[in-house]
């Protein structure tokens, strides 16, 4: 087993032996290394200042750094005549730096400490124009800037050269103004200026134009809303008394004629709503009067259907589907056209004498005003045909109004007496058209009713009832209601093919 070669010894202590320090192992040096890393020879210090860069020679057999190529030593070297081996300051000690003294080496004190002493480059400070150094050049002075007055009218400037002035600007001017013309007529073909053609003056409403008999019409016809539980409908109507009386469908507050707490509201154009109550109801004739409780409303003009004719211009105003102040215009189609139409939820089948017209009516204009060209109301719109299935559909242009005639009359009877009567043959009838007589024929006669006092047997044909012709049992049923209760009326009727002719006294239904 290999000891190491100087062993440590044991010195006595106070404490027992005691270790000396281990000898330190110097290995022994490369030659070649130490001629080329070793100190010159002669040096014990960290640099040989008796050495220079032109002491080429060898040192312990190694090759010193070349010579530097003269051009950069005399661009980079010391200056001609400095003996001194030390970087230094240029004499001006211009561009020193901060805290080093002039004439002292840069690595002295607070320089670079690892700045190579053998460099040939001199450091030196900027370039800065001392205080008393003047330029080269001097600034020529500037004159007196001339105003415009000075320049127009205080002779400064030559005529001549004041009009070459501005006709040069004239020119540049028109100059642009000519590229300008060329790049917008030059444009895209899609965009360019817009002309519009606008009216001269504004919209003429001349009295009697429909925008005239609508703006005196809305006013007096207000939007009622039914409203019975979870459910509710809705509807128009014509105010007709300053007392706040409103005609109505009787199937536009049949609701609330069956159910106590429903509410009848009433809506006018200005947005006011008020309650309303029913005054009386016709389901026969599907007429209805409420009373609003509003102070001084607008009461529409009464006209007289009876002076209609076919052709006639009418106006329907109303609210359809809700829709409130609708105005919609067309003409009388025909007149005296009776009508039959189911009750409300048990009620008799309804049946009237209608006005037709083509004015679009649609649900919700029932109760509504019918005007003519004079904005005099002339029918209450009740009912339309359809072709969609269960009557939903819209209109067809063909809507029937109860005639105005007819309506104030059973209005009145209606806001005097809550209830109206009408008068009634005392039969039950039918449809029916032969080749020898068209009418409506008799199935059945109330025993001790004004047709069995007169005579009238089942299986009878009227076809006339005073000077109205009968084709139908509709038609039947409106000629009779034409007449007073208690009034005789001639009544023409067919039986067996041979004509008769029979007074009837008109009874009560």
């Amino acid at each position: 087993m290999n000891q190491p070669p100087n062993p440590p010894q044991e010195e006595p202590g106070e404490q027992g032996p005691r270790l000396r320090p281990r000898p330190i192992a110097r290995p022994s040096v490369d030659p070649a290394l130490a001629a080329t890393f070793g100190r010159p020879r002669g040096v014990d210090g960290p640099f040989d200042k008796l050495y220079t860069p032109d002491s080429a020679s060898h040192r312990n057999g190694g090759a010193v750094t070349p010579p530097p190529p003269e051009s950069l030593a005399e661009a980079f070297g010391k200056p001609p005549g400095s003996e001194s081996v030390l970087l230094q300051r240029p004499p001006d000690d211009n561009g020193a730096h901060p805290g080093q003294e002039p004439g002292k080496p840069l690595w002295s004190s607070s320089g670079d400490p690892w700045r190579d002493p053998g460099s040939g480059a001199v450091l030196g400070g900027p370039a800065v124009l001392a205080e008393d150094d003047e330029p080269d050049e001097q600034e020529r002075p500037r004159g007196a800037l001339l105003s415009l007055p000075e320049v127009l009218f205080g002779r400064r400037v030559k005529p001549t050269a004041l009009a070459l002035l501005g006709a040069i600007a004239l020119l540049v001017g028109a100059a642009g103004g000519l590229v300008g013309w060329g790049l917008a007529s030059a444009g895209d073909s899609l965009t360019g200026e817009l002309n519009i053609a606008e009216a001269e003056a504004g919209k003429e409403r001349a009295a009697g134009s429909i925008a005239d008999i609508a703006k005196r019409v809305s006013p007096a016809v207000v939007s009622i809303e039914v409203k019975s539980g979870q459910s509710g409908g809705f509807g128009s109507g014509v105010v007709i008394d300053p007392q706040g009386y409103v005609i109505t469908n009787n199937h536009v507050v049949s609701q609330a004629t069956r159910d106590e707490q429903a509410e009848i509201t009433a809506v006018f154009i200005d947005g006011t709503r008020a309650k309303a109550e029913i005054v009386g109801t016709d389901p026969k004739t599907d007429l209805a009067v409420i009373k609003v409780n509003v102070s001084n409303p607008v009461v529409i003009e009464i006209g007289k259907s009876s002076d209609l004719a076919p052709g006639d211009a009418v106006i329907a105003v109303g609210s359809p589907f809700g829709l409130e102040n609708t105005v919609t215009e067309g003409i009388v189609s025909a007149l005296d056209r009776p009508v039959t139409a189911p009750g409300e939820n048990g009620d008799p089948p309804v049946t009237y004498d209608a006005i037709q017209t083509d004015a679009a009516i649609n649900p919700g204009n029932s109760g509504g005003a019918l005007v003519d060209s004079t904005g005099a109301l002339v029918g209450i719109n009740s009912l339309i045909r359809t072709v969609g299935t269960g009557g939903e559909g819209g209109s067809i242009g063909l809507g029937f109004a109860i005639p105005v005639d007819q309506a104030m009359r059973i209005s009145e009877a209606l806001v005097r007496d809550g209830k109206v009567n009408h008068a009634d043959l005392g039969v039950n009838a039918s449809s029916v058209a032969a080749n020898t007589s068209e009418g409506a024929q008799i199935q059945n006669v109330v025993d001790g009713g004004p047709a069995a006092n007169a005579g009238i047997k089942e299986g009878d044909v009227i076809t006339k009832v005073g000077d109205r012709q009968v084709r139908n049992a509709a038609e039947l049923t409106v000629a009779v209601r034409e007449h007073d209760i208690g009034e005789v009326v001639p009544v023409r009727v067919v039986r067996n093919g041979r004509p008769l002719t029979v007074d009837v006294t008109l009874g009560s239904d």
